[in-house]
């Protein structure tokens, strides 16, 4: 399985991001919709730029189902204060032009009606703070981005290496909890914190490059009559939302999600060569961070998991183990799951963002760091060899029960096998990954990545 420097980041989209209540009062008095240039105008010069990003969750931001049900039912029970904080990153135009809250808005204009939208992404100025929003936009005729000697006969342009910074990321994609002051995004944290910082990989090195197993330079031009470059940044920010690109039908987008799953994390399974009939077994279990520079999973986790599925069978293929199997209501038994798992004020477990108060446990993954797994068996008297261990880490969105709580049983959410290993105690058994393997091409892709930084 190759393994590489990726974020997982983009997720922008389950539940609800946003700001501080008191945070936008001023740009709503002063801001119109009519300030912000809708991507129809935007695809006129950049058509390729905007066909990535149709259909990206920024694309899908605001109109995501999923995101939609969890905002209706935090307005709802919420009495609409939460209406800002959720909305600010989801629907940015919308807040700061005044048009949002109301949440259902039908006279939204179209400049707001799409997300998180070029115009507005090359309209931020500067931050006021990392994390809920802290945005500073300033649309004009000029916009902003990653190029010193960029022309426009539309409009007029002009460098900020903010653009090139994890931090323009973290504004949005670093949550806290508005009253309760709980972490409930950590995705920029986990980065400042990690050796992808100190190495100076910046999100955009690997969510706007078209590489998936490396880093990829993208030669091309910025828009139509634009000078050609090295690199272009891609747009499509490729994460790892898989339920919601897949309901929407966004299936190249989902195909990425899926792709960027798959090298975010490298499986090892150690096992006993032989093992006699009435022995107690342990396999060991070790997942190692090897492809992403913020925790796995990442962005809003009180839903999102990821976990180990062992499955222990003799030749004949009756069952000795079992560990992280779903049962007929979808839920993991026996299993662990990597995930935060948060608490509202009488100490129970929600699932709910705007309930939190407090942590119960996080056993997310550090970026470069490996959780282990013990697993204990006994094998039969009467098993036919070899023993079959056949081991998979797998991830979902949500859990089942609780989309079928918000869509009243119509979706199944899709599991992703990120990683497998298969192998055998007392005879051979043909193995489907490669453990071990991923590491190596992770720190090749690191390399390679701090070598084209260099010649910029």
């Amino acid at each position: 399985m190759r393994i590489i420097t990726v974020f997982i980041i983009f997720t922008l989209v389950f539940a609800c991001a946003g700001v501080v209540a008191d945070a936008s009062p001023t740009e709503a008095d002063t801001l119109s919709h009519e300030d912000f240039t809708a991507y129809s105008t935007c695809n006129r010069c950049h058509a390729i730029t905007t066909s990535q990003w149709e259909g990206s969750m920024h694309y899908h931001a605001f109109d995501d189902p999923f995101y939609q049900e969890e905002l209706n039912l935090a307005s709802k029970e919420s009495n609409g204060s939460l209406d800002v904080f959720c909305t600010r990153c989801h629907i940015p135009v919308g807040v700061v032009s005044g048009q949002v809250p109301p949440i259902d808005n039908p006279n939204i204009s179209e400049e707001a009606d799409e997300g998180v939208g070029c115009d507005f992404c090359h309209s931020v100025k500067e931050s006021s703070e990392i994390g809920n929003g802290g945005y500073v936009v300033a649309p004009s005729e000029t916009k902003y981005g990653p190029f010193d000697d960029s022309e426009s006969a539309f409009h007029e342009s002009q460098y900020s290496e903010f653009y090139t910074k994890s931090e323009y990321c973290g504004m949005c994609h670093q949550i806290t909890h508005p009253t309760s002051g709980v972490v409930l995004d950590d995705t920029y944290q986990a980065w400042s914190e990690s050796s992808y910082a100190e190495e100076k990989v910046q999100c955009q090195d690997c969510h706007m490059t078209p590489g998936i197993t490396e880093f990829e330079t993208n030669p091309g031009r910025a828009g139509s009559g634009a000078p050609k470059r090295d690199h272009i940044s891609v747009h499509n920010f490729a994460g790892a939302n898989v339920f919601v690109t897949g309901i929407l039908g966004e299936d190249d987008h989902k195909e990425m999600a899926i792709e960027r799953l798959q090298e975010a994390a490298t499986l090892e399974v150690s096992i006993p060569e032989n093992a006699q009939p009435g022995e107690e077994v342990a396999i060991e279990v070790s997942i190692t961070n090897s492809g992403a520079g913020h925790n796995l999973p990442t962005g809003l986790t009180e839903a999102r998991q990821m976990w180990t599925q062992v499955d222990v069978k003799d030749s004949q293929g009756r069952e000795i183990y079992s560990s992280g199997n779903l049962d007929e209501d979808g839920n993991i038994e026996n299993g662990i799951i990597y995930w935060a798992v948060y608490s509202d004020a009488d100490g129970n477990s929600t699932l709910k963002l705007w309930e939190i108060t407090d942590v119960i446990y996080d056993n997310r993954i550090a970026p470069t760091s490996t959780a282990t797994e013990i697993h204990n068996f006994t094998i039969p008297t009467d098993a036919t060899n070899p023993i079959i261990v056949d081991t998979k880490l797998l991830y979902r969105s949500a859990p089942q029960s609780l989309i079928d709580e918000l869509f009243g049983g119509e979706y199944d959410v899709p599991i992703v096998e990120m990683e497998s290993f298969k192998g055998g105690i007392n005879g051979e058994v043909g193995s489907e990954g490669t453990p071990g393997f991923g590491s190596v091409v992770g720190l090749i892709a690191l390399l390679t990545i701090y070598l084209f930084r260099r010649k910029m």
